[in-house]
């Protein structure tokens, strides 16, 4: 699918009648229906239907050929996070399945957590918890996060910076991981457009410099290997392979490289028919021309663990430049474009899977994951530890035997004895690598021949390997040991710990130990009763002092609270004649207080009709903030508020200063008519600047006095209404 292309409904079902019988269609009609009417008189930020949203996440979906369930999943993704549409509901009307997947890539809802990093966090634990069960999950996410990055120019800056960053911390290694390279590589290019577009344009720019020269050669060097493999009768598609933008921009940047300086932008792939004509082929590739010494990998041999397989050569190509040369068989190929989703190719009512053993042990990462999570309290520690065992760089080592074992680049031979088997850890006692002893933290490198030495009258594991482990599988190994063997003791120091850090806090633990605060906590870290909550910090899966922060944060933010109030209260109250004058002038009535100090708050610039809060600041009386302000809407700061209303006698006396930040293209001329159009309301401005960028966008900075909020509506409509102003908002500083 172009990626300006929109489909429409037909569009998709006529894919789906490529590979999918008629009552299958009929299944992915309704489903449509269903969303459509669900999402009737919702829309996007682009102001189109919302509906397009999810036909195009079905028709990527069918790009990759899934099954029909999943098809209606991508048309259904959104029913329940943002519509009145249950679980429930999409269970009964169509089937488990389809309520299960969905409900997979459901956000959480109705749940108040701390911060938004934290909600991001139990979504994503959510979405990899439902992947685990069932990998179509994060297959229906991917799809819907590629058309969200073909469509991020419609939100605003801030917000595309985010989810480009997102995309490419989580999403795009995922897909990398799962081996879906078509999806991948446009994941990654879409968000280096978003997050450096300076040198996204530059390289765009650079690479079509060369494109006819770069065109030619590989026509010749294809024919030059067509007519090659017609003399030994090899039949093959070979074609020229573009290189993505993000891994050019990612070799220049890691290897501190130049454009110039990119050698392997010219590559040729052949897709033949066997494995036989794979090395047939690579043979006659270094017959015709010099290999380059270390540029040879056979991925058909040893396999990526995201299902990849390859021959890769580098050439010293007609004219001197190095050419990289990929082969591969038309099975091979499918599978390095659609990685594990090309194992649920659903052809003629079944799913396909050449090997369903060695398919179910390249998803036994993800099956793991459900052990991590159940050990793991915490969704950001829970997803920072992910990350390791997703995202990072890997080294691959062999077992005696030479099986190849896929780790973290950092692992140390206690994350091998863990990958191979739980006992083996639990019974480490030391490790050979390349046959000489080595101790337990010596990091494994590309190539390791690892042995384990294991012994039954082991101790155990160590407390000081969960410091050294790097994989998520060890670590929650490591703490499981702890925790059942244990427990008791462990129950005992966590006990222990826990009072210490209460009472390290100024707060007795009797106080705090109630069944109200305790049930906080078991919520909070998913602990069945108490002594779960002990047994945890004794084997270190938490710490003392999150429990003990968390018991008594209620209670130490009420007594905060009555003693700063005590305490600013008198400061305030205190003040004399000065204060009654601010108070006159700054147009605000402190509800209930006489003789205090209020003062309109200068980040914020409050005016009539906006909602207000007061603030108690100590030896400066009230400050006043609208109740929208970021400064003011911590935890901390909202110990501090006081109720204060506008007085209506003072509205249209007094005049406020208010920010306004106006942006549109620049143009002569664009400056004097957002001038000319504030003065033409008849309001006074106090400051003005301007400046431009490189786009040709301009940002206009003004002070403006008003009276209220209805007088700074009638001066924004205004300046709305200028050509080539596209927007105008008020700025906190």
């Amino acid at each position: 699918m172009a990626k300006e292309d929109i489909l429409t409904i037909e569009d998709v079902l006529n894919k789906a009648r490529r590979y999918l019988a008629e009552d299958d269609v009929k299944f992915l009609q309704r489903a449509y229906n269903y969303a459509a009417k669900a999402h009737e008189n919702q829309f996007r930020k682009s102001g189109e239907p919302y509906i397009i949203h999810p036909v195009q996440v079905a028709g990527i979906l069918l790009d990759l050929e899934m099954d029909p369930e999943t098809v209606a999943g991508g048309f259904l993704h959104d029913v329940v996070e943002d519509t009145d549409v249950t679980t429930e509901d999409l269970e009964g009307y169509f089937n488990h399945e389809v309520a299960m997947l969905v409900d997979g890539v459901t956000k959480l809802g109705k749940i108040k957590y701390k911060s938004k990093e934290a909600i991001q966090a139990e979504n994503h634990r959510k979405m990899f918890v439902a992947m685990a069960k069932d990998i179509r999950v994060i297959l229906i996410k991917l799809a819907d996060r590629l058309h969200n990055m073909r469509t991020l120019k419609h939100l605003p800056p801030q917000k595309q910076r985010r989810i480009s960053n997102e995309t490419l911390e989580i999403f795009a290694p995922l897909a990398h991981r799962l081996g879906i390279s078509t999806i991948k590589w446009e994941l990654e290019d879409t968000a280096l457009r978003y997050l450096n577009p300076q040198q996204y344009y530059r390289i765009v720019q650079l690479m079509r410099q060369k494109r006819e020269q770069r065109e030619s050669y590989i026509d010749e060097v294809m024919t030059e290997v067509g007519r090659q493999l017609k003399d030994v009768k090899i039949e093959a598609d070979i074609s020229g392979r573009p290189k993505h933008l993000y891994s050019i921009y990612r070799k220049m940047a890691k290897q501190n490289k130049q454009f110039n300086e990119i050698y392997d932008l010219l590559a040729v792939r052949i897709i033949v028919n066997n494995i036989k004509d794979c090395y047939a082929v690579l043979g006659i590739i270094h017959t015709c021309w010099k290999p380059m010494p270390g540029r040879f990998k056979d991925y058909i041999a040893m396999p990526k663990p995201n299902l990849y397989q390859s021959l890769h050569t580098t050439v010293i190509g007609p004219k001197g430049d190095p050419l990289e040369v990929q082969i591969r068989t038309k099975e091979m190929h499918e599978i390095a474009e659609y990685g594990i989703a090309a194992h649920w190719a659903y052809k003629e009512g079944s799913r396909v899977s050449k090997d369903k053993k060695s398919f179910e042990e390249k998803l036994t990462w993800f099956r793991e994951i459900l052990e991590w999570q159940s050990e793991t309290h915490d969704a950001e520690e829970f997803m920072e530890t992910l990350k390791v065992d997703l995202f990072s760089d890997m080294v691959y080592v062999f077992t005696p035997k030479g099986d190849v074992i896929e780790l973290p680049s950092g692992s140390v031979p206690i994350d091998f004895a863990y990958r191979i088997h739980t006992e083996v850890g639990n019974q480490t006692i030391g490790a050979k690598v390349n046959g000489k002893m080595e101790p337990l933290d010596y990091q494994l490198h590309n190539g390791d021949i690892i042995d384990v030495m294991t012994s039954k009258h082991s101790y155990g594991p160590s407390q000081d390997w969960l410091k050294i482990t790097q994989t998520s599988q060890a670590k929650s190994k490591i703490k499981q040991f702890f925790k059942k063997q244990r427990r008791d003791e462990n129950i005992g120091k966590g006990k222990e710990a826990v009072d210490k850090e209460i009472r390290a806090l100024g707060v007795e633990p009797k106080e705090v130990l109630t069944q109200e605060n305790l049930n906080r906590v078991y919520e909070r870290f998913n602990f069945v009763n108490e002594d779960d909550m002990y047994a945890a910090v004794g084997y270190q899966g938490i710490t003392a002092a999150l429990i003990a922060t968390r018991l008594t944060d209620k209670l130490r933010r009420t007594k905060q609270k009555e003693q700063n109030l005590e305490e600013t209260l008198e400061e305030v109250k205190s003040e004399t004649t000065f204060k009654r004058k601010q108070k006159r002038d700054s147009g605000v009535r402190v509800a209930g207080v006489d003789n205090m100090l209020v003062r309109l708050s200068k980040c914020c610039n409050p005016v009539p009709g906006d909602k207000i809060v007061g603030y108690i600041t100590k030896g400066r009386g009230v400050s006043v903030h609208r109740s929208d302000c970021p400064n003011i809407q911590s935890e901390e700061a909202q110990q501090r508020f006081l109720h204060v209303e506008w007085e209506n006698n003072q509205i249209e006396k007094k005049q406020y200063h208010v920010d306004l930040e106006i942006s549109g293209y620049d143009r002569r001329g664009l400056l004097n008519e957002v001038l000319q159009a504030v003065n033409e309301t008849k309001t006074n401005i106090t400051h003005v600047n301007g400046k431009s960028d490189r786009n040709k966008m301009a940002t206009i900075h003004i002070t403006i006095l008003i009276h209220n909020t209805s007088h700074l509506r009638r001066i924004v409509d205004r300046i709305k209404q200028i050509k080539d102003v596209y927007t105008v908002t008020r700025t906190i500083q």
